[in-house]
């Protein structure tokens, strides 16, 4: 029960981070990803601070022997470059500039019940569904020992 508790009280400080930073505007992102024409480019601060409390936090961590709620870290070990990588990440990219919202954002912004993000939320889903349904990937290889 006190892992379930910490895992939720992480997803919803993440998703108040999210509404409070304006990523859940999908106008905000679009005008971030715009960099043609009239380019917002406030996102580029929240970008920086989650990854600079990544970075900060991720040291701290891994300096501990396993996880709290874990017997090791899980850190992936395969980093090759393929074909459906980059395929991969080009039609993330694309359904993010042309939806407004990257998944995190896109489920947070459905609890409003707003239209766009709900067809974007159930979309996504979809995709996942079909993706898995196609014969999906296998599970990415991890550690299993402790990082040190």
């Amino acid at each position: 029960m006190k892992h379930l508790l910490t895992v939720f009280s992480a997803g919803v400080l993440f998703a108040v981070g999210l509404g409070v930073s304006g990523m859940t505007n999908a106008n905000k992102v679009i005008g971030f990803l715009n960099l043609a024409g009239d380019w917002d480019p406030s996102l580029a601060f929240v970008m920086v601070g989650a990854i600079g409390v990544h970075l900060l936090l991720f040291k701290f961590i891994l300096r501990r022997e396993s996880p709290i709620f874990g017997s090791h870290f899980q850190i992936p070990t395969d980093g090759k470059l393929d074909k459906r990588l980059v395929i991969g990440s080009l039609m993330f990219g694309v359904g993010w500039a042309t939806g407004g919202f990257c998944p995190g954002p896109g489920m947070v912004s459905s609890v409003g019940l707003g239209s766009e993000a709900l067809v974007f939320s159930v979309s996504m889903l979809g995709g996942m569904v079909l993706f898995q349904w196609l014969g999906g990937s296998p599970e990415p290889t991890a550690t299993t020992a402790p990082v040190q």
